[in-house]
């Protein structure tokens, strides 16, 4: 007998939760399209050459590679190491985010889009990662993307609207940015701009690992005392943009980039600064890294106000991603939600809308067969209505229809017996107040419609 089990990092969603992630996503889907973004969709696995290189030496590490069909043997033995092994068995990968398979896809149909192209994906994405707390193996990510515009108002309309859909989730959250370009000026000032890579992806681990070791990465990697210091130094620089931008100006001695970087910001932050007061308000943090290799500008991360979790949301500019795949020029910016994690928060707050914990609203309660073809008519006329009704199936006993309609929290039964039938009429009970009522046949339909009308939101 096997023991039924779940790979590690991966879950089974219960009809309730798959309710409420549905709610999730529609919310993020109507927001995207109501600023104009249009949706596609990319195949789950990709040529593992589409993949690797584009996140870096740690992104790397976790991409789940499909192992080739066929007889592997022959080819196995030519590898001299164990990473010439996986890529010798391994043609393959589950994509690892979508904004690839999205630049991907940009350069295969360029000639049938309308640039800028806005496009949106609600798609899963796979890591092997570490299982923990809000950090899955398999999880959905809904991205939204602008390419073939080099223009800053694209970061200002992505700003808003994740400001618009965690106020629509009610979820109250901190947006955080920063620019590549002011983590260029710091490599070039610590003493070579190849260090970027290393310093961001050290950076990128300090909310999870205390700074001293971050330090001490750096070191390993080759950095001296006086560049390690530099680091230190930065992260330590006060957010708030007034004293921020000078102190980072003058940190970085008025670098080329870091002044490019600085006047992109602040750019971004005054047109965001007439959001409306109960928006996600938006806050320069310089230890923001974002460690993928592929951004070239603004860099953005959502952070929850009320729970401890990780980053509920992230992207920023990728100048030219396209480039890698043989058309450049191509400028692009884009967000992440990291659904599984807002899902995870709004459980834990308990912000679901009560309307996500319920499918069917009206059950017919099985009590006589001779009227049942006139039960099944009227329940397909709710149906018709947009009403979610359903008949129990079986003959059973009255008290075990009704623990079924708790346990599924259904809010009306509908029941007909010998006598109303000879009435042409049903006896309507709203299962949660208890009231019951007799309503004539004909009326059936539209008292339920008022009934549910009149429920609180």
């Amino acid at each position: 007998m096997i023991k039924p089990a779940l790979p590690k990092g991966t879950r089974d969603f219960t009809p309730e939760a798959v309710r409420k992630r549905r709610y999730l996503f529609q919310t993020i889907q109507h927001c995207f399209e109501a600023f104009g973004f249009e949706p596609i969709e990319t195949p789950a696995m990709e040529n593992l050459s589409t993949l690797l290189g584009k996140y870096g030496e740690e992104g790397d590490k976790l991409i789940f590679r499909i192992l080739n069909n066929g007889d592997i043997l022959p080819i196995a033995r030519q590898a001299r190491d164990n990473r010439e092994l996986a890529n010798l068995l391994c043609e393959k990968a589950l994509r690892y985010d979508l904004t690839i398979p999205f630049a991907r896809f940009v350069v295969m149909n360029h000639h049938q889009l309308v640039f800028p192209f806005k496009r949106y994906q609600i798609q899963p994405v796979w890591r092997a990662d570490r299982p923990q707390k809000g950090r899955y193996r398999e999880f959905y990510q809904c991205d939204a993307d602008i390419v073939g515009s080099r223009s800053l108002l694209n970061e200002v309309e992505l700003v808003r609207l994740y400001q618009q859909v965690f106020a629509r989730l009610s979820l109250r959250v901190q947006i955080r940015i920063n620019h590549r370009k002011l983590l260029q000026a710091l490599a070039a000032c610590s003493g070579d701009p190849a260090w970027m890579g290393w310093i961001t992806t050290a950076i990128d681990k300090l909310d999870k690992i205390p700074v001293a070791e971050v330090e001490a990465e750096l070191r390993q990697r080759g950095l001296d005392d006086e560049a390690v210091k530099l680091v230190r130094a930065y992260v330590d620089l006060p957010g708030e943009p007034s004293e921020a931008f000078p102190a980072v100006l003058a940190l970085l001695r008025h670098h080329p980039d870091a002044v490019e970087g600085v006047k992109e910001l602040e750019f971004i932050l005054h047109h965001v600064a007439s959001s409306p007061h109960d928006q996600a308000p938006v806050r320069v943090d310089f230890t923001l890294a974002r460690g993928l290799d592929y951004y070239t500008g603004t860099i953005l991360e959502v952070k929850s106000d009320e729970l401890a979790m990780g980053s509920l949301g992230g992207g920023g500019r990728y100048d030219n991603l396209t480039g890698l795949f043989g058309l450049p020029d191509v400028p692009g910016v884009g967000i992440s939600f990291g659904v599984d994690r807002i899902y995870d928060v709004m459980e834990a707050l308990q912000r679901f809308p009560a309307d996500t914990r319920q499918a069917t609203q009206v059950l017919w309660l099985r009590m006589d067969d001779a009227w049942l073809a006139q039960a099944l008519e009227y329940v397909m006329q709710l149906r018709a209505q947009g009403i979610s009704a359903e008949i129990y199936p079986d003959a059973v006993k009255m008290d075990k229809q009704l623990k079924y309609a708790s346990k599924k929290g259904i809010r009306f039964a509908v029941m007909m017996g010998s006598r109303e039938y000879e009435q042409q009429a049903v006896s309507l009970k709203d299962l949660w107040n208890g009231q019951q009522e007799q309503v004539p046949l004909h009326e059936l339909v539209p008292t339920i419609q008022k009934k549910i009308q009149e429920l609180p939101a």
